[in-house]
């Protein structure tokens, strides 16, 4: 069986990721003195650089000093009741073109308020009681939204950006794949394009968690391959149901099997998962796909292993020749 990817694309993928994540990133923390405590020592435990590639300035809204931001690639404004030494702070930026965010705990109506004091954009202004939600979640989407071009970089610097970063690569690949699958005419022709797209979106997830990009991945790379065997299989065993609406079904199985896959790698990264049980959930989420397509009187496919022996025989020295892009936990 060949293998349905381009090795040395894939390599050349795991370069380029390596030097996105190592790009220098710069953020400034703007804290006004009646900010809630409990978020500031949240953001302060988050905004903690791992590496020598990234800049914090931290600075307090104080209306009895001047205050100067360096350039940056964002600011962080932490919220109290919006005094002008906030809102003069985050004028300065704007001058600059700078992206500010205000993060504050409150409720909507205060969000309002807020928002109209600092003169700040509703889009870019994050109120919440749960100062965890706000930092991990929310802030951490803008941030990674925001700075695109750098969001491996702010993953590699801070980890309470990993899942954001790595939940916008799945996203991303899975709307790719779904295109593809959807539009494909030609049997089996989306098979390489769709197994690619999902083998880069494991190694940009690696990237995200600070992981190795090189022969370390293999063994990941073989559950990609066969994890599309299976979504290719269940497809075509569906097609069978809904001829007349064979794309759609192409498009959600692209779609719903990316999104299983990327899932099981980021808790893979995250979790220290065993790899048997990642294999298990791809498979699982191949059988989850297709019960959630609207067929009436269909019979599950039967569902292949996820990785098979033989592909496993096939992908050691995959990449053994190949010089390792970078070491990623420096």
């Amino acid at each position: 069986m060949a293998l349905p990817m381009d090795v040395r694309d894939l390599v050349k993928s795991g370069s380029k990721l390596q030097h996105d994540r190592s790009q220098p990133v710069s953020l400034a923390v703007v804290v006004e003195l009646d900010a809630n405590d409990a978020l500031v020592q949240a953001l302060r435990e988050r905004l903690r650089p791992q590496t020598a590639g990234a800049a914090l300035q931290v600075e307090v809204a104080d209306p009895a000093k001047p205050l100067t931001l360096n350039p940056c690639d964002a600011v962080i404004a932490v919220a109290g009741g919006g005094g002008p030494a906030l809102a003069d702070a985050i004028a300065s930026a704007r001058v600059v073109r700078t992206p500010v965010i205000v993060v504050a705990v409150g409720d909507d109506q205060s969000r309002t308020g807020l928002a109209d004091r600092l003169k700040q954009p509703l889009a870019d202004l994050l109120v919440g009681d749960d100062v965890a939600t706000l930092a991990d979640i929310r802030l951490a989407a803008w941030l990674a939204d925001e700075i695109g071009s750098k969001r491996l970089a702010l993953a590699h610097n801070f980890a309470f950006m990993r899942r954001a970063v790595a939940n916008e690569a799945v996203q991303a690949t899975a709307m790719q794949n779904a295109l593809v699958g959807a539009v494909a005419f030609v049997p089996g022709a989306d098979m390489p394009i769709m197994t690619a797209n999902q083998a880069k979106m494991l190694l940009q997830i690696a990237a995200a968690y600070g992981e190795k990009l090189g022969p370390e991945r293999l063994r990941e790379l073989a559950a990609i391959v066969g994890g599309a065997f299976v979504f290719r299989t269940v497809a075509r065993q569906l097609l069978g149901f809904v001829p007349v609406l064979g794309w759609a079904v192409k498009g959600g199985i692209g779609y719903a099997g990316t999104v299983a896959m990327g899932k099981a790698a980021v808790e893979y990264f995250e979790d220290g998962s065993d790899f048997a049980e990642v294999a298990r959930r791809l498979r699982e989420g191949a059988g989850k796909a297709a019960h959630k397509l609207p067929l009436r009187g269909r019979r599950t496919p039967a569902l292949p292993e996820v990785v098979s022996d033989s592909t496993q025989q096939e992908l050691p020295g995959l990449m053994a020749t190949t010089p390792e892009p970078g070491a990623a936990g420096e």
